[in-house]
């Protein structure tokens, strides 16, 4: 059999497996390169993803399969850079019952793939990074990233309110269904609502709310933080999102409460700040809302008539199509093209029972700002976040910040559990004679023998 070299189509699909090979060697060469050089920098391993983060949309990225954004491209590769060797946590095992069952319900066909890819690349793999990243750099330098990184953003969101112009839009996409989905500007009351890049302004503003309670726990003075964070509150303001600024609140008031890095005086100069704050921003939300009428009347509403949604939910696997649904004299189509409310949108795509284990795990991780001493910048912001999840899904970034903080405050959690395990030294300075000469006995000559020693010497003899 003679084969026709000089066949057009027989030279191009020449062409085109050499151009793939070439592509795959490339991207291969390029990717090895990059983890060599991320696992020598852990702090510039944490700075790229941040900047992927606030700055590259999720409509870029690449096809290998399902589509990849560029944040799970980039988690994946800082994750790889990570240590393993970590104690692990009642959470941890929670998560991981979540991606078993996503995984089983796949493999029976209960859900489809595009529902599994996304709840492992958009919230399990963000949680990974999360529970690993204190292996590679201090908690200190992750806070004054993610606060400098968010401050950047919003001032480049002002910058767009100014210029009604959202220049991430014209990055060309990976994706062009994506690109489609995210990139339309949104208009409320005449203004346009800033969104950064994070394909809509909910998501940048429920984004940036957490991100205060970075800002709050930097190591700045207090005059400069409370600058950044007037930027914040007004890139967030700028979104028209209500549930951005109740976000903000809650976020700055747990902060004022409990976080330990600020000052009584902090605590209260923080307080008339942001009640300052609080007349200016809110008779301009109001006067928004206002003059949006029956368009956001009609957002609040909707949210609420989603709870309609809970009658077609199962336990595992995904909810029936709704497109066309009518239940009881109700049309549940009408909801079919988007659903604000994270929890209920777990619940839909993979079952209520797995939803519950994802409930849990939120729950836990924030559970220990009500233990005094023992609440943490990240546990704050995600305890902040809880009435947004009943109004927003988890899109675009939000989405993977969200699971990298709770990550992140479970990690803040077992260190926090570790240290306050370990053996200290008894203060008796304060305690009467008799009992200090008790607990002295006990806790120095019986419990900690080679103590004795060093105080012999330091007393200038042996005990």
């Amino acid at each position: 059999m003679v084969i026709n070299c000089s066949c057009p189509q027989f030279a191009w699909a020449i062409i085109d497996a050499v151009s793939t090979v070439i592509t795959a060697v490339g991207g291969l060469a390029i990717t090895l390169v990059a983890f060599v050089m991320l696992r020598a920098a852990p702090r510039l391993t944490v700075v790229l993803w941040l900047l992927v983060l606030f700055f590259v949309p999720v409509w870029v990225g690449v096809s290998i399969g399902p589509f990849w954004s560029a944040i799970t491209l980039m988690t994946i590769l800082a994750i790889a850079t990570c240590s393993t060797s970590i104690r692990l946590s009642p959470v941890d095992g929670l998560i991981a019952g979540f991606g078993a069952i996503i995984v089983m319900e796949y493999a029976l066909g209960l859900i489809s793939l595009s529902a599994a890819v996304i709840a492992l690349s958009e919230w399990l793999i963000p949680y990974s990074w999360g529970r690993l990243i204190l292996t590679r750099v201090r908690l200190e330098f992750i806070i004054r990233a993610v606060a400098t990184m968010a401050v950047v953003a919003a001032a480049l969101a002002l910058v767009e309110a100014v210029t009604s112009t959202n220049f991430f839009v014209l990055i060309p996409p990976g994706s062009q269904s994506d690109y489609e989905i995210w990139s339309t500007l949104q208009i409320r009351a005449g203004l346009t609502r800033v969104e950064g890049a994070f394909g809509h302004s909910i998501a940048l503003g429920a984004t940036l709310s957490m991100c205060a309670a970075f800002v709050l726990a930097t190591r700045r003075r207090l005059v400069v933080r409370l600058a950044l964070l007037l930027i914040i509150t007004s890139a967030i303001a700028l979104t028209l999102s209500r549930i951005g600024l109740v976000t903000l609140v809650i976020t700055v008031a747990l902060s004022i409460v409990v976080l330990p890095q600020l000052s009584r005086l902090a605590r209260v100069i923080i307080s008339l700040v942001g009640l300052t704050a609080a007349l200016v921003v809110v008779p301009f939300i109001s006067r928004v809302l206002l003059t949006a009428g029956q368009e956001a009347g009609g957002s609040a509403d909707y949210r609420f008539d989603l709870l309609m949604l809970g009658q077609v939910l199962r336990p595992f696997g995904a909810a029936k199509d709704i497109t066309g649904l009518t239940m009881n004299g109700e049309y549940l189509g009408v909801f079919a093209r988007s659903i604000d409310n994270a929890l209920l949108v777990v619940a839909l795509r993979v079952g209520w029972v797995p939803t519950i284990l994802l409930t849990i795990s939120i729950i836990l991780a924030m559970i220990f700002i009500f233990k005094r001493g023992r609440a943490n910048v990240a546990n704050i912001a995600v305890a902040g976040q809880l009435p947004g999840l009943l109004t927003v899904a988890f899109i675009t970034q939000y989405s993977t910040f969200f699971w990298f903080v709770v990550g992140l405050a479970v990690a803040l959690n077992v260190e926090s559990s570790d240290a306050n395990s370990t053996f200290r030294p008894v203060s008796t300075t304060d305690l009467p004679g008799g009992e200090r000469d008790i607990i002295e006995y006990f806790a120095v000559d019986k419990l900690n023998p080679p103590l004795n020693e060093t105080i012999g010497k330091a007393q200038g003899g042996s005990m």
